[in-house]
């Protein structure tokens, strides 16, 4: 046989085993695929600019032709950041290559184009370049089917997240020099517009008109405490449209009280250029409103008919009253809500039961008004006698530390005491001074304030039952309820008969004095309980 023919039959029997070769592990690329070409910029100024969205595409399809590369389709063309990945428009390219068997490049005219999330970015190159697709740049040729080449191209992805981080923290910093400057930064507040816009310009926040509507709602939230809900019932009324979620955040914000705070400025708050909108004791009276969950609730048309309801507790078990409606006869009574209690009583009868018991606390004469607001006044210094004393001899104290602070001074300065000797005794009486003071404001005693209370008090005497029945606002009624009698009121349903639990000290001397105001009270059957006058 000749050397030609060995060699011959040696090749087909070669070729025979062949089909037993194993199969490599590398990717297969995509190597006489189609293209697809990628261009965005970050901002929309930029996109309706043009110009390097243009550049873009005319490298991208140089690069294309140089290649001999057919593209398929285009993507981008927009504003898009990079800073995440989540682009739309990224968004859309990734799911058309990967849907399509014939595509096997991605064209974009930088790394930093498809993306600036440093590992992230190299994540998706690596996971397109398994299903065969490969990322290449116009202005940034590597051979990505090398290790050194992949190496070189996860390197433009972390160096744009690198140059990103960078922006960022020089970003944040002139943003958190200007907040600490009194300037806001970012999206206005609602309520607010500048009147001075511009790049580079101070801004200058003014209030809207919706600011001023904005306004009101504070002044209804402290001065009433009215529900958010009813707050943005009325401001819908006034044409602004406004949830009650996004009200408890607005009455949250300092913002509106002249304040600056921010997450830029962990810990500070800072004193704001801008217009406040209320002032600094209405924003911290509605922040105490809101923290101390003192909010009115919203009351539905049944509870405008049973203002009783859970005022009112059983003497038998203490469970408390609740109501309903016979709807065919449209009357409202009261039920005792234990299980399988039968005390139903209607409301009617209970309203003029307790319209009678009202009628022992009213002042029926204005002449009596001055002798029980003496009485009233005496009885209070009588039995906080203690707590008054304490109260001039703090005053006291901190009056004669004021004067040796003074005099501590005087000496220093005529050189009397060394430096040393002034900062230790100084330290020592502001020490004193200002225990003395927090001791002072629980135990002050204001005069002023008391009288004020006592006039209030005796106005709302002299017409209670008026007031309760003249069918005004449910909250007036139940705020009233509770000024006469704090811990509610006890029925006995067995005697159909209201009885009080403690009365308001003030209420309670008109009926315990009757006989010292001429008779013209009658006092009542009902257990009094005097206690020291709100």
């Amino acid at each position: 046989m000749s050397i030609f023919k060995i060699v011959v039959k040696h090749m087909k029997d070669q070729t025979i085993f062949d089909q037993f070769a194993k199969k490599g592990k590398g990717q297969k690329l995509r190597t006489d695929g189609k293209a697809v070409i990628y261009t965005r910029v970050s901002t929309k100024e930029q996109a309706e600019n043009n110009a390097s969205l243009e550049t873009q595409l005319k490298y991208c399809k140089e690069l294309a032709n140089k290649k001999g590369l057919e593209v398929s389709e285009y993507f981008g063309g927009t504003y898009e950041s990079a800073k995440s990945d989540e682009r739309k428009e990224f968004q859309k390219m990734l799911n058309y290559v990967k849907r399509r068997s014939n595509v096997g490049y991605i064209i974009v005219y930088s790394y930093d184009r498809f993306s600036r999330t440093g590992a992230n970015g190299a994540y998706i190159s690596d996971q397109l370049k398994r299903q065969g697709i490969v990322t290449i740049s116009a202005t940034q040729e590597v051979d990505t089917s090398t290790s050194a080449g992949s190496f070189q191209q996860n390197l433009y992805y972390m160096f744009s997240q690198f140059d990103n981080e960078l922006r960022r923290d020089k970003s944040v910093s002139g943003m958190q020099e200007k907040l600490r400057k009194g300037h806001w930064t970012g999206a206005y507040p609602f309520g607010y517009t500048n009147a001075n816009p511009g790049k580079g310009k101070t801004p200058k926040f003014v209030i809207t008109k919706e600011g001023k509507l904005l306004k009101q709602a504070f002044l209804w939230k402290a001065n009433s405490n009215m529900s958010h809900v009813e707050i943005a019932n009325k401001l819908q009324e006034k044409g602004l449209k406004i949830n009650d979620k996004r009200l408890s955040v607005l009455f949250r914000n300092p913002f509106y009280c002249g304040l600056i705070v921010n997450s830029l400025i962990p810990g500070e708050v800072i004193e704001g250029n801008h217009q406040p909108m209320i002032t600094k004791e209405l924003f911290l009276k509605i922040h105490n409103l809101l923290n101390t969950g003192t909010e009115t609730r919203k009351y539905c048309v049944d509870d405008e008919n049973l203002p009783l309801k859970t005022f009112l507790k059983s003497t038998t078990c203490g469970t408390p009253y609740t109501g309903f409606i016979v709807k065919k006869k449209g009357l409202y009574y009261y039920k005792n809500r234990r299980k399988g209690s039968k005390e139903n009583r209607s409301a009617k009868k209970l309203h003029q039961e307790f319209l009678e018991l009202l009628e022992t606390y009213k002042l029926k004469d204005k002449k009596f008004v001055a002798p029980l607001k003496e009485m009233v006044y005496d009885t209070f210094v009588s039995m906080n006698e203690e707590a008054i004393k304490e109260t001039k001899e703090l005053s006291s104290g901190i009056v004669a530390i004021e004067m040796k602070l003074d005099r501590l001074e005087e000496r220093y300065v005529f050189e009397e005491i060394n430096k040393s000797q002034y900062d230790r005794f100084r330290t020592k009486l502001v020490a004193e001074i200002n225990q003395k003071k927090k001791n002072l404001s629980k135990h002050s005693f204001d005069s002023s304030n008391l009288k004020k209370s006592i006039n209030i008090a005796l106005k709302y005497a002299l017409n209670l039952p008026l007031l309760w029945s003249s069918g005004g606002d449910i909250e007036v009624k139940r705020k009233l309820q509770y000024m006469v009698f704090p811990d509610g009121l006890g029925y006995d349903f067995k005697n159909k008969r209201v009885q009080t639990f403690r009365v308001n000290s003030i209420f309670a001397q008109i009926a315990c004095l009757s006989d010292t105001l001429g008779g013209e009270i009658k006092k009542g059957t009902f257990k009094i309980i005097l206690k020291i006058p709100f």
